[in-house]
């Protein structure tokens, strides 16, 4: 049997947050890994002089080659980059190397994030632009993932990002618990369906979370609203009105979209 290398997950300090979409409600937050956590998990798992890099077509590709002691050869990998917005040559190099290391395996399972929406004071762009902008262009300044946890398949089970000051503004999951089934009596009266308590609807940040995404990705409310009903076997008349076990659902879907987004990027 062939031998597998297998690179651990990547721990809370290591990894880095920046901010995706920025909407009328607030702004979401992507992890993402740099490249000086990818040299430290290379050295760390096959050695510092076991493993190595190349770039071509000016830095735009980067191949990550690591030595096998039993073929007695060089594996490699590789991936092409995107330029930064600051330093083109640095920026393009780091990031075909960071690719290059995710094909490897190493931080992939940031992929399996849940969406990370935080509601905080936005505003029209002032420069005449199209969208929003954050009011406080520094307000994540010094944010950081405090605590992850991975399941048997490296996919994100438990997530939480706390401030510069060490408040907590997001915690995957919520702790929600959702609304138990309910199964009609057998040759009685339907019973009148039970009255959804404040623990079982979702709050309002989250529906304007929900929301706003809906609108940045240009998705029909009322198609999105019938696909939820569909889903929870249960009406769904708003995104206000959406109980907790809808509004998981809502966030799978979005997931799911912006992943093949990304994807769709990717392959550009």
């Amino acid at each position: 049997m062939e031998k597998t290398l297998k690179f651990r997950t990547l721990h809370a300090d290591e990894i880095e947050l920046r901010v995706g979409t920025v909407s009328e409600n607030g702004a979401s937050l992507l992890l993402y890994k740099d490249a000086r956590c990818d040299q430290a998990v290379l050295d760390e798992t096959v050695g510092t002089m076991n493993w190595q890099r190349c770039h071509s077509r000016d830095n735009a590709n980067c191949t990550v080659s690591v030595w096998d002691e039993d073929k007695k050869m060089w594996v490699s990998k590789e991936d092409t980059g995107t330029e930064s917005m600051t330093e083109k040559e640095k920026g393009l190099a780091s990031d075909s190397f960071k690719r290059a290391c995710t094909n490897w395996g190493i931080g992939r399972e940031l992929y399996s994030s849940p969406w990370i929406f935080i509601p905080v004071p936005t505003r029209k762009k002032q420069n005449g632009g199209r969208g929003y902008e954050l009011v406080n262009p520094y307000y994540f300044n010094g944010a950081k993932v405090s605590s992850i946890e991975y399941d048997d398949k490296r996919k994100i089970t438990a997530l939480t990002i706390v401030d510069k000051d060490g408040n907590e503004i997001f915690r995957h999951p919520k702790g929600r618990k959702s609304a138990p089934k309910k199964t009609a009596p057998k040759k009685e009266e339907p019973k009148p369906k039970k009255e959804l308590t404040p623990q079982d609807m979702i709050t309002a940040e989250q529906a304007e979370g929900i929301k706003g995404l809906l609108e940045d990705l240009d998705i029909d409310v009322a198609t999105f609203l019938k696909y939820v009903a569909d889903k929870s076997k249960d009406s769904c008349d708003s995104v206000d009105a959406m109980t907790a076990t809808q509004y998981d659902i809502a966030v799978n879907a979005i997931n799911l979209k912006l992943k093949k987004m990304n994807e769709a990027n990717k392959g550009e």
